[in-house]
């Protein structure tokens, strides 16, 4: 049952995408908050759902110290150990993709924006490998990845 949900869902997703222009597998969240803003937020939203940040990267800080001026660009990966365990125990090659990664991006009218990959379309490649567990585990992420996005936003 939850394998045909997750199946739905993915299903769902490139029409919802494509009619916001985003590419297929992303959800976008736009937000009325400042780039640093939104940073601190998501960061803080991932902890508040039982996530751990395990990366954070982008070149706007490393362009500004080279003199050139870019917008926001922060990379935020997301996981945890538990989730890190049980992925390998479905799939060894699925974790390549952790962390799962969300987007904050600085818009021109100075507020932000925080797309993600919805992590059932991130694992999808290794359902054949992973199955059902695999399957239901993206499904647990995706709700988390919903939650910390719209708790980030708001």
């Amino acid at each position: 049952m939850k394998l045909l949900w997750t199946v739905l869902c993915l299903l769902a997703v490139p029409a919802w995408a494509d009619s916001t222009g985003a590419p297929v597998g992303w959800v976008v969240y736009p937000s009325g908050k400042n780039y640093d803003t939104l940073v601190s937020d998501t960061t803080a939203a991932v902890k508040e759902n039982g996530l751990i940040v395990v990366t954070q990267a982008g070149p706007t800080k490393a362009a500004a110290a080279r003199g050139i001026t870019i917008p926001g660009n922060r990379v935020i990966g997301a996981f945890n150990n538990d989730y890190a365990v049980r992925v390998l125990e479905t799939s060894v090659h699925a974790m390549i993709e952790a962390p799962i990664r969300f987007y904050v991006t600085e818009d021109e009218d100075g507020t932000a924006t925080l797309s993600y990959k919805t992590p059932s379309f991130v694992f999808s490649p290794y359902l054949s490998e992973g199955r059902e567990a695999l399957s239901d585990i993206a499904a647990e992420l995706d709700v988390k990845f919903q939650a910390i996005a719209e708790s980030a936003v708001k």
